[in-house]
């Protein structure tokens, strides 16, 4: 698998980005993450389980909620939702089995979790991966 992923949020219950990972950053990212938790929140109430997936022009967003956490991804429209949503739950996996211990006590102090794109790495497209299908 990997390296199908564009861009990577982890967002705590209430809306908090604690880890981003966003090549061409458009909004604010905690601006995003409480938007985010909210159309899950308003999806959840509307119809069981919220919020799985969405597509804009020429990218889909896939959405996993593990233990109140959501992991919220960015691919390619040619992506099949069945590979991201496995890419998507690896990394989850990866960020509850590094993290367990932080999270138990977590502060809010989101810094702790800066290292997490060296654990991922493979899951995450290049900058020149991206360049690269952009201008050849």
């Amino acid at each position: 698998m990997g390296k199908i992923l564009r861009d990577l949020w982890i967002l705590s219950s209430d809306g908090i980005t604690m880890y981003s990972r966003v090549y061409n950053p458009k909004v604010n990212e905690q601006l995003f993450g409480a938007i985010m938790s909210a159309i899950n929140k308003f999806a959840e109430k509307v119809a069981d389980g919220g919020i799985s997936s969405f597509e804009l022009s020429d990218i889909k967003f896939s959405i996993i909620k593990k233990n109140e956490i959501l992991f919220v991804a960015n691919a390619d429209l040619e992506e099949k939702d069945k590979r991201i949503n496995q890419e998507l739950s690896s990394i989850s996996d990866k960020f509850f089995e590094v993290y367990s211990d932080e999270l138990e006590k977590w502060d809010g102090d989101v810094s702790i979790f800066s290292e997490f794109e060296e654990k991922i790495k493979n899951s995450l497209q290049d900058t020149v991966k991206k360049f690269k299908k952009a201008f050849w």
